[in-house]
């Protein structure tokens, strides 16, 4: 499970939300992010790199190149900076294997970063239409329209998602779109209506830390520390092994001024239809087991 830190794929989340999404491990940016994350390399790599990318591009065109090749010439056409290039070898490749959604997302955001917010929404939608509740695409396009201040429209299609996801049965799927519907919510201002997300996930999902983690960390933004100190407890109680504690949730508590997390003495008092959680914060059905 990734650290709590802010991912480095320059997606504007609070911080609440980018731990929820570093948790889930469905950053939208995470493939440009792991290149990009260490800065471009020294002159002399540069120029190893550019080197190599030449003799790549000499291989593709000559039909000479292995399968790994177009990978990794997209790689560094990446590292080096060469947006429009890395483009122009991806596109291809990602109409002539549309099963492959990552192809299109890493499209999407290329094209987002060379600040072609219609083309990379393009990219996203052929996504969708294929796969409808793909989480990483949803994430994308969310950003794409906050960046439009579209966040209503944003807000209509991943709750349309996450209604589809939960009615008439809860399907495994909708854990992640329900957590970017409530950082959305959150992102909104719509404060009351993401504790009630999060504690319908939390109910839904009794054996995931991840909304407890949400719930938390908006307890805390609200000046609920106490609130927050006994959701982190009940998080820690899903740990895989609870009996040793979690130190991530401890130092967490910790970096808020918190007690550190108790041990095993007592279970804490169910999260569901807490505190500032009206009628709608009523659990979802449980999901089947597997």
């Amino acid at each position: 499970m990734l650290p709590f830190s802010r991912s480095r794929s320059g997606i504007a989340w609070t911080l609440a939300g980018a731990v929820v999404l570093c948790l889930t491990a469905l950053s939208a940016g995470w493939w440009l992010g792991r290149h990009q994350g260490g800065g471009m390399p020294e002159d002399s790599r540069r120029a190893a790199l550019a080197q190599e990318v030449e003799l790549l591009q000499k291989k593709l065109v000559r039909g000479e190149e292995r399968p790994e090749d177009r990978q990794r010439t997209l790689e560094l056409l990446v590292v080096l900076n060469r947006k429009a290039e890395a483009i122009a070898l991806l596109e291809p490749m990602a109409d002539r294997e549309p099963e492959r959604w990552s192809l299109r997302l890493m499209l999407a955001e290329l094209r987002r970063n060379q600040g072609d917010s219609a083309g990379a929404e393009r990219e996203v939608r052929q996504i969708l239409n294929r796969q409808p509740e793909r989480v990483e695409a949803l994430q994308l396009l969310t950003l794409l329209l906050l960046e439009r201040q579209q966040g209503g429209s944003a807000e209509a299609q991943v709750k349309a998602t996450y209604g589809r996801l939960t009615k008439p049965e809860l399907r495994p799927e909708a854990l992640g779109v329900g957590l970017l519907l409530a950082e959305l919510q959150q992102k909104r201002q719509q404060v009351a209506a993401a504790e009630t997300t999060y504690r319908e996930l939390a109910a839904a999902f009794p054996k995931d830390q991840r909304p407890l983690i949400g719930l938390a960390f908006l307890l805390h933004g609200r000046g609920d520390g106490s609130g927050a100190l006994r959701t982190l407890e009940q998080a820690r109680l899903r740990s895989p092994d609870s009996e040793k504690g979690d130190p991530r949730l401890d130092a967490l508590a910790a970096s808020w001024g918190l007690e550190k997390l108790k041990g095993t003495s007592g279970k804490p008092p169910p999260v569901a239809g807490g505190k500032g959680a009206g009628p709608a914060s009523r659990p979802l059905p449980a999901p089947p087991a597997p």
